[in-house]
């Protein structure tokens, strides 16, 4: 085998030439394919069918390697976001690694507590809307820490934990007001934005937590959003965070964690081995700068919710060309993925890379790669320079891993795809394709 093309370990084009080809012309024919490990994605679509999510086990050991290396030295623990890919074999590798869990629902905590019940000692529950099943739920379990985001949610937590005599390890979210470089569905860090505390009431929240029994104050939160590829504002708000643990352990509280959240980003178009995302561990490097350097002699347990740097890269769509279509100047592929099966590039406006699975010698052409879905949105690529592909050809859409499948939906009664966990040679299937029978069963 040769590699002929450069992506993020795990996924790579090789050629797989015939042992016994019958001469020189048979053996040269044979094209690149694109692989997740030591398996043809190719041969993954005729065993398991299309749309197919494939995950690469080897780049998310390698991210969480690349995490751990970067924090080596810090009383750091990795709480992996959960909402961006909740399968739970995903869930249980990552137990493996060592890491911690970020949930924001009472269903991402089963999830977790399915991979592994003692994982809940690892686990942080964020989110603006805790409902009480939730809250009894993650009291019973014992969870690390909640991440509370209101007064209104404090009082909640503190009645139920009373009537469970159960005591909650408690930190605020506080919003530190700082801009962060993102899509506005995905920045979180601002006033106008529902999520946290204003940093400038903290005192006056953790002096009433303080009062209340059932709690017991260990930290503080931050989250500033997502896909965040500008290292600063990840500084600012730490230099904030860092000057509310002095103030209140000046008022008496005793400041454990401090939760710098998640958002690293990841570069969706990277392509080649001068591009950010294949030197992952140079920009998590950087990035554990930003967030300790403003923290340093603080004595803190850090807690990080790393979610789409440690799994975007691992996963890709798999889809195969149903058809081409001209409409004037305009050429169109239409493929049996849709949005309901990646939202993101309607949703975000995201740009995914689309590759072929065998790759062509063919001059480029411009595309868009459009889904069978009865909206105009239903798109993964418009206007896309890519090898010119027929009918039944199978595409590759990269860096799928986060918010892909986390985001499906029936929408047109379609049934969401099969999940493959690709381990050197071997694949497993982590999530069955579901059926129409699937779709229709919980209706009467």
């Amino acid at each position: 085998m040769r590699k002929t093309s450069q992506r993020p370990p795990g996924f790579e084009y090789r050629s797989e030439r015939p042992l016994l080809a019958k001469s020189a012309r048979s053996r040269a024919s044979t094209l690149d394919e694109l692989f997740c490990e030591q398996t043809s994605l190719h041969r993954l679509a005729e065993r398991f069918g299309t749309p197919l999510y494939v995950y690469s086990a080897g780049i998310i050991r390698e991210r969480v390697s690349d995490f751990q290396n970067a924090f080596r030295g810090t009383d750091c623990n990795i709480c992996y976001s959960v909402k961006a890919n909740s399968n739970i074999s995903i869930l249980r590798l990552l137990v493996k690694l060592g890491c911690g869990f970020d949930v924001v629902s009472g269903g991402e905590l089963q999830r977790v507590l399915r991979a592994k019940r003692t994982a809940a000692a690892d686990v942080v529950f964020s989110g603006v809307g805790k409902t009480i099943p939730e809250i009894e739920a993650a009291l019973k379990a014992d969870i690390l820490l909640f991440n509370v985001e209101s007064a209104s949610e404090l009082e909640t937590l503190a009645t139920c934990a009373a009537r469970l005599k159960r005591r909650a390890r408690i930190a605020f979210r506080v919003n530190p007001d700082v801009p962060a470089d993102t899509h506005p569905y995905i920045s979180t860090g601002l006033h106008k934005h529902k999520f946290g505390v204003p940093i400038g009431e903290a005192r006056e929240l953790y002096a009433r937590a303080a009062s209340l029994r059932c709690l017991q104050i260990a930290g503080i939160s931050v989250h500033i959003g997502s896909q965040i590829t500008d290292f600063a504002p990840f500084g600012i708000a730490m230099e904030r965070v860092a000057e509310l643990v002095r103030q209140l352990r000046k008022d008496g509280h005793a400041i454990e964690y401090v939760d710098a959240g998640g958002g690293l980003g990841i570069d969706y178009r990277a392509h080649s081995s001068s591009d950010a995302e294949l030197n992952f561990s140079s920009v998590v490097m950087e990035y554990a700068r930003s967030i300790l350097t403003p923290l340093r002699k603080l004595d803190i347990k850090l807690l990080l919710e790393p979610g789409r740097s440690i799994i975007g890269p691992a996963g890709v769509l798999l889809t195969r060309v149903l058809y081409r279509k001209t409409n004037g100047d305009k050429k169109f592929v239409i493929v049996d993925a849709a949005m309901n099966d990646l939202i993101r590039p309607s949703l975000y406006q995201a740009e995914h890379q689309i590759v072929p699975v065998k790759a062509g010698n063919d001059d480029p052409e411009v595309l868009d790669i459009v889904g069978p879905v009865c909206e105009s949105g239903d798109f993964f690529a418009r206007g896309r320079e890519l090898p010119h592909v027929e009918e039944g050809d199978l595409l590759a859409i990269l860096d799928a891993g986060a918010y892909g499948m986390a985001l499906a939906s029936n929408y047109n009664s379609r049934p969401r795809p099969a999940e493959v966990l690709v381990n050197g040679k071997s694949a497993k299937v982590i999530r069955r394709r579901e059926t129409i029978s699937d779709l229709l069963m919980p209706e009467l």
